[in-house]
């Protein structure tokens, strides 16, 4: 890990949970870091809370213009101005398949914005992880900023009682680990490191400063699942040397398991 982190000069974070022991590891794991697309897992969780308690449907038609559109939005760009807009269960498929900017301020839109993120991450017992701004200034990434920031061990928390927990209903657990497993954006970070026979659920991240990021549920064929964030921020290596130590953090870990 130190090596890394002196490759890249960068902080690096990482966390660690081993539901086959019950055992945790990190480096630098109660550290902030901005939290970057990876809050859009939230988010959908979030949402998928309130179809739990019974108060917002997947299904819900959400109507939009090309004036909420933002960037990065290959999904919602073609839809503007449909007269039927989308569904927040699209809006979510779009957010956790392709990193969809717009999709995910609907989103958010659904779950009283920002703060309807930090306050479910306080329903899941996280005091750390907060979201105070929308796409895409949320990615901004100020050093010593605490805006738009969560630490590893927060979200590997968080994705524990997500996807191995019982925070949300069977149905909407499903649901969530489908989204995560439906990921098209992040095939040359942890799932470039994972033997074939391996299944990943993962949502990644990127934002100023050199911030990368990635949060993965990932299942061995024959133990039972792990839990991993890795988060690097305040480096001046390429896009392609960040996705590279990613990768290598991946090959670690898989060499270890």
């Amino acid at each position: 890990m130190k090596t890394v982190e002196q490759r890249l000069d960068a902080r690096v974070g990482i966390a660690l949970y081993d539901s086959g022991t019950g055992e945790s590891w990190d480096y630098h794991g109660d550290d902030r870091f901005p939290i970057t697309s990876t809050f859009k897992t939230l988010a959908c969780a979030a949402l998928l809370a309130k179809v739990d308690n019974g108060t917002v449907d997947l299904d819900r038609r959400v109507i939009f213009s090309k004036d909420d559109l933002v960037t990065y939005s290959p999904v919602t760009e073609t839809r503007a101005e449909e007269e039927a807009g989308m569904s927040l269960r699209e809006l979510c498929e779009a957010t956790m398949a392709t990193s969809d900017n717009t999709a995910a301020n609907l989103v958010l839109g659904a779950i009283d914005g920002p703060d309807g993120v930090t306050a479910y991450a306080r329903d899941l017992g996280d005091t750390v992880t907060r979201l105070d701004r929308t796409e895409t200034s949320l990615n901004e990434a100020t050093p010593g900023d605490l805006r738009d920031t969560t630490s590893p061990k927060a979200m590997v928390a968080n994705l524990r009682k997500l996807v191995l927990g019982e925070a949300l209903s069977k149905g909407s657990r499903d649901t969530l680990v489908t989204w995560l497993k439906g990921n098209r954006v992040s095939d040359n970070l942890l799932r470039a490191a994972i033997p074939p026979d391996w299944t990943i659920g993962d949502r990644s991240g990127a934002g100023g400063h050199g911030s990368r990021s990635i949060t993965a549920v990932l299942w061995p064929p024959h133990r039972p699942p792990l839990v991993i964030a890795i988060y690097i921020t305040q480096t001046d290596a390429s896009f392609d040397e960040r996705n590279g130590a990613i990768r290598d953090l991946g090959g670690a870990i898989v060499k270890h398991f």
